[in-house]
C-alpha cells in the first residue's frame, strides 16, 4: 500500500449516483436540508440520512442546525472545484443523462458553481478580462493585474485588498463542465458574483437544487458593458 492521500475513498464517495445527485445540488452554494436532498437524489428520506453520514464522515459536506432544521453545505470551494472538473471528464467521455430539462440551455448559459459565475457567460467574462489585460493567465495560473484592481474598484467597487485570503486564492481557474474552458474561481469570482447579485444585474434560480443563474435585461447589458457580448470584446469601457 502506498503513502498518501487516498482518492479511492473520495472516489467512492463522489461515485454513488445518489450522493453523486445530492452533492451536484449543493454545488451553487447553498445549504439544504436533509428532505430537499432526498428528492434531489430521487431516493427516501431514511436512505439519505445514510447517504450524508457517509458524505459528512468523508469530509464532503457540513451540517449546520439552524432552529429545528438540519441543514448541509459542501466543506469548501474545492469540493466545487472537483465535481466540476468531473462533470467535464463526465461530459467529453460521453457519459451524459438521458433526460434533459427545459432548464438545459439555462445551466449552460449560466449557472452557479459554489459561490461565482460559470457557464457561457463566465468562461466569456474571463476571456474578456484576459482580452483587457486585468487578469494574466498562464496555464492554470491567474493574477490579477494593475490593470485589473483599478477596473475592479472603478467599475464595480470592489476593493481588491479585500480579496485576500489566507486559504484561497484571489484568482483560481476553474474548468468549466459545458463550456470545457476556464472560468474565473477564487474570491474574485466570488465577489463579482455577489457584486452581480447585490446590483440586481442576476439572481440565482431560487428552486432547491438549481444552479441557474437568471440575468436580467438590464443586468446582460451592463455585463456585456464590462464583459463583452457573445464573441468575449468589450463593447464599451467603464
Amino acid at each position: 500500500m502506498k503513502a498518501g492521500p487516498d482518492i479511492a475513498v473520495i472516489a467512492s464517495l463522489v461515485g454513488d449516483p445518489a450522493r453523486a445527485n445530492m452533492l451536484t445540488a449543493l454545488m451553487d452554494g447553498r445549504a439544504l436540508t436533509a428532505s430537499e436532498l432526498a428528492h434531489q437524489a430521487g431516493i427516501t428520506p431514511q436512505t439519505a440520512s445514510s447517504h450524508l453520514s457517509k458524505l459528512e464522515a468523508g469530509g464532503l459536506i457540513e451540517p449546520e442546525k439552524q432552529g429545528r432544521h438540519r441543514y448541509y453545505r459542501l466543506t469548501g470551494p474545492d469540493v466545487a472545484h472537483v465535481l466540476e472538473g468531473l462533470a467535464g471528464l463526465a461530459e467529453r467521455a460521453g457519459h451524459t443523462r438521458v433526460r434533459t430539462g427545459p432548464k438545459e440551455p439555462a445551466l449552460r448559459r449560466a449557472r452557479i458553481c459554489y459561490d461565482h459565475l460559470a457557464g457561457d457567460l463566465g468562461v466569456q467574462m474571463l476571456n474578456s478580462m484576459r482580452s483587457q489585460r486585468l487578469v494574466r493567465q498562464i496555464k492554470q495560473s491567474i493574477e490579477l493585474t494593475s490593470e485589473g484592481k483599478r477596473f475592479m474598484a472603478q467599475a464595480l467597487q470592489i476593493d481588491a485588498n479585500t480579496l485576500v485570503h489566507p486559504r484561497r486564492p484571489v484568482c483560481k481557474a476553474c474548468l468549466d463542465w459545458s463550456e470545457r474552458r476556464h472560468h474565473l474561481a477564487g474570491t474574485l469570482g466570488a465577489a463579482l458574483m455577489s457584486r452581480f447579485t447585490e446590483l440586481n444585474w442576476a439572481a440565482r434560480d431560487p428552486t432547491p437544487g438549481s444552479r441557474v443563474v437568471n440575468f436580467t435585461r438590464t443586468g446582460e447589458k451592463r455585463f456585456a458593458a464590462l464583459f463583452g457580448d457573445a464573441t468575449g470584446h468589450a463593447l464599451a469601457k467603464t
